[in-house]
């Protein structure tokens, strides 16, 4: 039976999940707790706005109200990246060899591994960041579309096109498709080999959280009363395919999602605090944690895919235990 080992966040949990194994937490107010022999609490920002785990699994880069940029290790330690701008973090992703690119309106700042900066000008607020698997381009995520950049070159942007605010970028793990969240209760692609489009609709509400499985197959996304899980296997992606749907509660929206590191089970959470683990193959659920105060803000395995760590709206958070 999963067993669960609670942490006293306090605040809204803008990130859970592991640093070199040790469970650790980012949340709103500015502060992080890594949870390993004790509950060590370390300040970052007097309000902490974006946050993504290092590729490495060693590290969070996170953002501040004020612009500032940090870098937290596992044993607590916390290095500056870029001080204070006096413009908010809207969004953070790192990228391989301690890359990390951070957001604020119209600019985007990316940081090399070996200290280098370069600043990016967007026509249009950017939303989100992803980097590129092998972390030669960068996508940003703005009103009606992508742009890809060369992270090592001033060439000119390659621009995705669709009409609408798009509000998170991810690439599939082989590179091959970029897939945003959008202002409408919808999800858009773009296969890159010949821009083909994707779209995937029919949600009852927005797409905050976007998970895809450890070989790339499939893309799980909250939004929904369940959790929907569309194919990528083939050639064309998920068009002219049904998603599988997982997990339903009823009326009770899914609001995070998290496959596992190794298998095709994902993690699914609600807005009403509960958290169930579905297996794609016989469609078989468990639950891990029953329902409790908060939506589910935040799901992320260890690498043995045995523990998840989890965080609410509301402050609460811990650890499952699923061994």
């Amino acid at each position: 039976m999963p067993t669960i080992a609670h942490v006293e966040a306090g605040s809204h949990v803008e990130w859970a999940g592991f640093l070199d194994d040790k469970p650790a937490f980012a949340l709103s107010e500015g502060v992080a707790v890594i949870a390993e022999g004790g509950e060590k609490r370390i300040v970052l920002h007097d309000g902490l706005t974006a946050a993504a785990p290092g590729r490495d699994g060693a590290t969070l880069t996170t953002g501040g109200e004020d612009g500032a940029l940090k870098r937290l290790g596992a044993d607590g330690g916390v290095a500056l990246l870029r001080g204070a701008t006096g413009k908010w973090v809207d969004a953070v992703a790192c990228g391989p060899a301690g890359a990390a690119a951070a957001a604020s309106g119209r600019s985007a700042t990316v940081l090399a591994g070996d200290g280098g900066q370069r600043q990016i000008a967007c026509e249009r607020t950017i939303e989100g960041l992803a980097f590129a698997p092998k972390g030669q381009r960068l996508a940003l995520a703005r009103y009606n579309g992508v742009e890809l950049i060369w992270v090592a070159a001033q060439a000119p942007a390659q621009i995705l096109e669709w009409k609408g605010a798009h509000t998170g970028v991810t690439f599939s793990p082989d590179g091959r498709y970029v897939v945003t969240t959008m202002q409408e209760n919808a999800l858009h692609g773009w296969r890159l080999a010949d821009g083909r489009h994707m779209r995937m609709t029919g949600y009852p509400a927005k797409v905050h959280s976007l998970s895809w499985s450890a070989r790339g197959d499939w893309l799980a996304s909250s939004g929904a009363p369940v959790a929907i899980v569309w194919p990528f296997s083939g050639k064309d992606g998920p068009m002219g395919k049904a998603p599988l749907e997982l997990g339903s509660m009823g009326r009770i929206l899914v609001t995070r999602v998290a496959f596992h590191p190794r298998e095709e089970v994902v993690a699914i959470g609600y807005e009403n605090g509960m958290i169930l683990a579905a297996r794609l193959g016989d469609r078989q659920e468990a639950v891990l944690r029953r329902e409790a105060a908060g939506a589910i803000s935040s799901l992320n395995w260890d690498r043995a895919g045995r523990r998840l760590a989890f965080g609410s709206r509301e402050g609460e958070a811990g650890v499952i235990d699923i061994a």
